[in-house]
């Protein structure tokens, strides 16, 4: 799906001030980042590895895996769409509302899809199955022992388990040495949302080395360029600069959860740092008033499978930001005349 997703700033210009609509943290200082690749602007001058494996040997080595074991891509999304085509014409469930890569790839692939609601719905007869977690919309977790007992029983069943915004739970989840010794399992990881970083594009899957290499032959080369491999490596080396504190984020996601609902918003619960909300009126409204009004930007999330057009979703901010989002929400609603009896 190329229109539809969040962070649409392209579309808003220079008014957007505060970005809620993205799911990353918007704390980091990326001055030092920003110097670095200052400083090897003059290597696009040539060629990248045609498979960025200088960043695949890094990111191995800080998840205590083999190289093998990982394939680095122009996001998380390359590796949906390579995972995709390698599985074609399958039988799949995806565990849904969700990400709507998941089936947009499964469709250009040729996959029978099937949309469960939880993984205690996976159907015997699939051969495989998709799940973000924590999930996006909703900010919810499945437990990993739960994951993990279930991967287990279904050992015939490719489970593509989507990570993205692990840095982002306190919730404990299948960690990737965890993942290379089992048969079944592809895990998915974003460095865009681990440091905040979408418009340099790099993800990665991980799984053991004979399903990682069958999915590996699949891919076209320079799919990463060269700034996001350096970037790549140059964050993976500094990586405790980069601190995400998931309890205070999902803290402060949990106040604007009880500010919306005292406004008569229904909220739903959220396990990491961002929340599913639905309004009785157009979520399109709210977004076009906050953005043209106040600079700032949320997700409409109506396109969202499952999703209404009163659905929107934000993500936690600074408190002081988060204050500005609640104050200007609050004046929609007034202004809208929103009551508290909505359900």
């Amino acid at each position: 799906m190329t229109e539809g997703h969040g962070d649409d700033t392209y579309r808003c210009g220079r008014r957007i001030e505060h970005n809620f609509s993205t799911n990353v943290y918007a704390g980091f200082d990326h001055s030092a980042l920003f110097a670095h690749l200052a400083s090897v602007a003059g290597s696009i001058a040539n060629y990248p590895e045609p498979t960025p494996a200088s960043v695949e040997r890094l990111l191995a080595h800080n998840c205590c895996i083999a190289p093998e074991c990982v394939m680095v891509t122009n996001g998380a999304t390359e590796a949906i769409y390579l995972i995709a085509q390698w599985l074609r014409g399958k039988r799949s469930a995806v565990v849904s509302p969700t990400f709507s890569e998941y089936e947009d790839a499964c469709r250009i692939h040729g996959h029978s899809l099937q949309f469960i609601s939880s993984i205690g719905d996976v159907p015997e007869d699939v051969d495989d199955v998709w799940l973000c977690n924590p999930n996006n919309p909703t900010g919810r977790v499945t437990p990993r022992d739960e994951l993990l007992e279930l991967v287990k029983d279904c050992q015939n069943t490719v489970f593509i388990i989507d990570q993205a915004y692990a840095d982002y739970t306190a919730i404990p989840l299948i960690r990737e040495n965890e993942a290379v010794e089992l048969p079944n399992v592809l895990l998915l990881g974003s460095l865009t949302k681990r440091f905040a970083i979408p418009g340099l594009r790099i993800g990665y899957a991980v799984g053991n080395a004979a399903l990682m290499s069958r999915i590996k032959s699949l891919r076209m080369p320079w799919s990463v360029n060269q700034l996001a491999i350096e970037g790549a490596n140059y964050l993976l080396a500094h990586e405790e600069d980069y601190p995400i504190d998931a309890g205070m984020l999902h803290r402060e996601a949990l106040r604007m959860s009880r500010a919306f609902k005292a406004m008569g918003i229904t909220v739903k619960p959220t396990d990491c740092n961002f929340i599913l909300c639905s309004l009785p009126a157009k979520a399109s409204e709210l977004k076009d008033y906050l953005a043209e009004t106040h600079g700032i930007l949320v997700r409409d999330a109506s396109n969202f499978r499952g999703l209404t057009p009163h659905h929107f979703r934000v993500a936690a901010l600074t408190p002081a930001q988060n204050d500005l989002l609640i104050t200007a929400i609050r004046e929609w609603t007034a202004k809208n005349k929103i009551f508290l009896d909505f359900h």
